[in-house]
């Protein structure tokens, strides 16, 4: 069962950001960026208050560095549309369980060191390139609570 609301068109646009945003990471890493914007949409806190479906959350600005590149602009795959129904229907791992950010220091070449903190929270873990961080109770007592 579906934890936030998605039509074909929201599942085609999440999964177009997975590949985008993490295809080299293989499935669980393009799964742990589905977690992250399922987080944001159901946290209602901190940068994404008033985020509540799946294209405010993809079009909010700066937010995903993968609408400036043309792999997100790509027909969705089925591979992809699978692990976004997964996403959707609150399949959650570490370390994105609670995680609202991510990211990927260096270059898969010259992959860098995830720093201690995030715009102010803490990192609670990596998988392969891309850095998780996770707010604390007091930014975001919401993440806790969605599920």
């Amino acid at each position: 069962m579906a934890v936030v609301k998605a039509r074909s068109s929201d599942i085609d646009m999440l999964a177009r950001l997975l590949r985008a945003e993490a295809e080299g990471e293989g499935e669980m890493g393009m799964l742990l960026v589905g977690n992250v914007g399922i987080n944001r949409i159901r946290a209602n806190c901190s940068d994404f208050k008033g985020i509540r479906t799946i294209p405010q959350m993809i079009n909010q600005p700066h937010a995903f560095e993968a609408l400036q590149h043309g792999m997100y602009y790509q027909r969705a795959r089925d591979r992809e549309r699978r692990l976004a129904r997964r996403a959707v229907n609150g399949e959650r791992y570490w370390p994105a369980k609670f995680s609202l950010w991510y990211f990927r220091p260096g270059t898969a070449a010259a992959p860098q060191p995830c720093p201690p903190t995030w715009y102010n929270q803490p990192h609670v873990g990596r998988y392969k390139l891309h850095c998780f961080y996770e707010p604390t109770a007091k930014e975001c007592e919401n993440v806790y609570n969605t599920f």
